[in-house]
């Protein structure tokens, strides 16, 4: 099965502006983008044919272009990463058998959760699927804590028996009351696999009431009767964390420098 992995980038980020081009520094004390770590990771990623940056800012795409990333330009009107995928895929002269977006404010995405999204593509059956990952405790007081003071953290999934979504949400999903006997809560992780067809149909629909409601690209695919498949996926100890929020540049280099991650 080809695979090929897009890093969706944007510059005008509601929540951060400019944030693919914040520096975060590494365990040696080299200073590389957020963007370019988001690249890193995915070069490492074993049975991905190609890695592109999409971006529609020229600042992002100058950058990328300088440490080696292949760019492709999309419009200002893709109003999601999804979007973004959808547009590029149509420029690639080979369509390929499964795109992975790959989001760049996930630079602590361990290469192995890709690689077991693209495993689980291997099924024809599957028009969509993402990573979640059960939260361990200090993830899961970041996400409380977050909520507590009024910050969107990372994104919650609510499963059925079978693997398949309920829900996705920024809230913390199902209701955290006791941090010493908490409930089983998944963290959702920021990558997606999709086939070529499913991103031509989602393109094609209006954003749903959901996905406005919470700001994630995903529901629309559950809000239009598509089923997105939930790949568990182990941390092996690795904290991951995504960079939502300027407090979130702390978090992520306390974990580079702990991982040794340069």
């Amino acid at each position: 099965m080809s695979a090929v992995i897009f890093i969706p980038a944007r510059y005008a980020s509601t929540r951060y502006p400019g944030k693919p081009l914040v520096e975060l520094t590494g365990a040696t004390g080299e200073n590389k983008t957020l963007i370019r770590r988001a690249w890193d990771c995915a070069q490492s990623v074993k049975g991905a044919d190609a890695v592109y940056v999409l971006t529609d800012d020229e600042r992002i795409a100058e950058a990328a272009r300088g440490f080696g990333a292949d760019v492709l330009m999309t419009s200002s009107a893709a109003r999601n990463g999804t979007e973004r995928c959808a547009e590029a895929v149509a420029q690639l002269n080979t369509e390929p058998d499964a795109i992975v977006n790959l989001q760049g404010d996930a630079p602590l995405t361990p290469p192995w959760f890709v690689e077991a999204l693209i495993e689980r593509m291997q099924d024809p059956a599957v028009e969509m699927a993402t990573p979640v990952l059960k939260t361990d405790r200090e993830t899961l007081v970041h996400f409380v804590t977050d909520r507590q003071h009024g910050r969107v953290g990372g994104t919650t999934a609510v499963m059925r028996g079978d693997g398949t979504a309920l829900y996705f949400s920024k809230e913390v999903l199902p209701y955290v009351g006791n941090l010493e006997s908490p409930p089983e809560v998944w963290h959702h992780v920021g990558v997606y696999g999709y086939r070529p067809a499913a991103l031509r149909r989602y393109a094609s629909w209006p954003e749903g009431p959901l996905e406005k409601a919470e700001g994630l690209e995903q529901l629309r695919f559950l809000e239009n009767g598509v089923p997105v498949t939930c790949v568990e996926v182990d941390a092996r100890g690795r904290v991951f964390w995504e960079l939502n929020n300027p407090v979130d540049v702390a978090r992520i280099e306390g974990v580079l420098k702990k991982e040794g991650i340069a």
